[in-house]
C-alpha cells in the first residue's frame, strides 16, 4: 500500500510538471484602470487556483467558529449536567438493569 500510495503522489507531480513544462507561454492578464500582469500562463493558473483556496477558506472561517462554539457550548454542559462522583457510586445499581424483551434492546450494529 505504501509503494502505491509514493506512485500515486509521483504520477500526480509528474503531470503537474508536464502541465508547467507545457504552458510557459506568457498570459496576459488584464485588470481595471488600464492595469495588467504579465507571466506564465502555469503561473497564472497556479495563482488563480491559490486565489480560489484562500477565498474558500475564507467564506468557511464563520462557520467554523460557529461549530466549535457550539462544540464548546455542548461540552460545557455535559460537564455541568454529570452527577459529582460520590453521588454517582451511592445511587448506582450493584446489578446493571437488563432488558426484558427483544423490544427494549438497542439495535445491534456491527459484524
Amino acid at each position: 500500500m505504501k509503494y502505491v500510495l509514493w506512485l500515486l503522489k509521483a504520477a500526480i507531480f509528474f503531470t503537474l510538471f508536464a502541465f508547467a513544462l507545457n504552458n510557459q507561454q506568457d498570459a496576459t492578464v488584464h485588470f481595471f484602470f488600464g492595469m495588467e500582469w504579465r507571466a506564465p500562463l502555469v503561473l497564472v493558473v497556479l495563482a488563480a487556483f491559490a486565489l480560489g483556496l484562500l477565498a474558500g477558506m475564507l467564506v468557511m472561517v464563520p462557520r467554523w467558529w460557529k461549530h466549535r462554539n457550539a462544540a464548546r457550548r455542548a461540552e460545557k454542559q455535559r460537564v455541568e449536567s454529570q452527577p459529582a462522583p460520590e453521588a454517582a457510586t451511592a445511587a448506582a445499581p450493584s446489578v446493571p438493569a437488563v432488558p426484558s424483551s427483544a423490544a427494549e434492546m438497542p439495535p445491534f450494529h456491527g459484524i
